[in-house]
C-alpha cells in the first residue's frame, strides 16, 4: 500500500459540499538540502569552482575559498545568513552564462542523483492535495529551478546573486534566504499570495529551520536531525523518513 506522509485535502465549501475550484488556499513549503536531496550548498559550490575555464581559473578559486573556510566554519555555528554570504562570495567573477550552464551541469551531475528515494512521492501528494509546492532553499535558484521542474513545484524561493553587465559581484541580493529569514520570506510570500499560514505545510531537516516550521499550521520534520527530532516528538509535529523507498 502507498505510503501516506500526511492527509493533506483542498478546502471544502461547507456550503455546496464541493471542493473550491478557485485554487490552493494554502502552500506546502519545502526546505531542499538535507530535506528532498542528500546534498548541501557546499557540494555545489565546489562543483563550480572545480569546473573553470582552465586548471589555473580552478586552482585560484578553489585557493581563496580554502582560505575563507574557518571563517566559514565559524559562521556556520554562528549565523546562516554570514555564512551563505561568504560562501557565495566565491562566485565574483563568473559570468551569468556560465553560472547558468554550471547550474544545469550541478543539478545533473550532484543534486538528482541525491534525491532521495520518497521525496518524489511527498511531494507529488502535496500538488495531488491541491497545494502549492514551494521549494525554500539556500541554495542557487539556478540550481534549483531544474529541480522544481523535476518535482512540479509551483514556485522556488532561492538565493541569487548580484550581477552588473553579466558578471558576478559576489554579492547575494536580498533577501537572503537562510536560518531565521526564511520564516520571514514565508509569512510575505503566504501575505502576497493570499494563503493562510494556519492551513499551510512546512518541511525541513534541520533543527536551523524552526522559525520556518513554526511560522505555519502544519509543520513536519523530514530526516530530522537530533535536535529537531526531539523538538518534533515535543510538539507531536508529524516526522518521517524520505530515505527510504516506497
Amino acid at each position: 500500500m502507498p505510503r501516506k506522509f500526511l492527509l493533506i485535502s483542498p478546502q471544502l465549501d461547507t456550503r455546496t459540499g464541493l471542493y473550491d475550484s478557485r485554487g490552493p488556499v494554502a502552500a506546502c513549503y519545502f526546505d531542499v538540502d538535507g530535506t528532498l536531496v542528500s546534498t548541501n550548498l557546499v557540494h555545489p559550490t565546489l562543483y563550480y569552482l572545480v569546473n573553470q575555464g582552465t586548471p589555473v581559473q580552478s586552482a585560484l578559486r578553489l585557493g581563496k575559498a580554502l582560505i575563507q573556510a574557518p571563517r566559514m566554519a565559524v559562521a556556520e555555528l554562528l549565523d546562516r545568513r554570514t555564512f551563505n554570504e561568504l560562501l557565495f562570495s566565491a562566485y565574483a567573477g563568473m559570468s551569468e552564462d556560465r553560472l547558468e550552464v554550471l547550474g544545469e551541469d550541478v543539478f545533473k551531475e550532484i543534486m538528482l542523483p541525491s534525491l532521495y528515494p520518497s521525496a518524489k512521492a511527498l511531494v507529488a501528494q502535496s500538488l495531488a492535495a491541491g497545494h502549492d509546492v514551494v521549494f525554500v532553499s539556500g541554495a542557487l535558484e539556478c540550481v534549483i529551478r531544474h529541480l522544481a521542474k523535476l518535482l512540479g513545484a509551483t514556485e522556488v524561493i532561492a538565493n541569487r546573486l548580484e550581477m552588473k553587465e553579466g558578471i558576478a559581484t559576489g554579492k547575494m541580493l536580498r533577501p537572503v534566504v537562510a536560518g531565521p529569514e526564511k520564516a520571514r520570506i514565508i509569512r510575505d510570500h503566504a501575505r502576497a499570495k493570499g494563503y493562510d499560514l494556519d492551513e499551510c505545510f512546512a518541511f525541513s531537516d534541520s533543527y536551523s529551520d524552526v522559525p520556518m516550521l513554526s511560522v505555519v499550521g502544519h509543520p513536519a520534520a523530514v530526516n530530522p536531525d537530533r535536535r529537531l527530532a526531539l523538538m518534533a516528538r515535543a510538539y507531536s509535529w508529524p516526522s518521517f523518513d524520505l530515505r527510504q523507498p516506497i
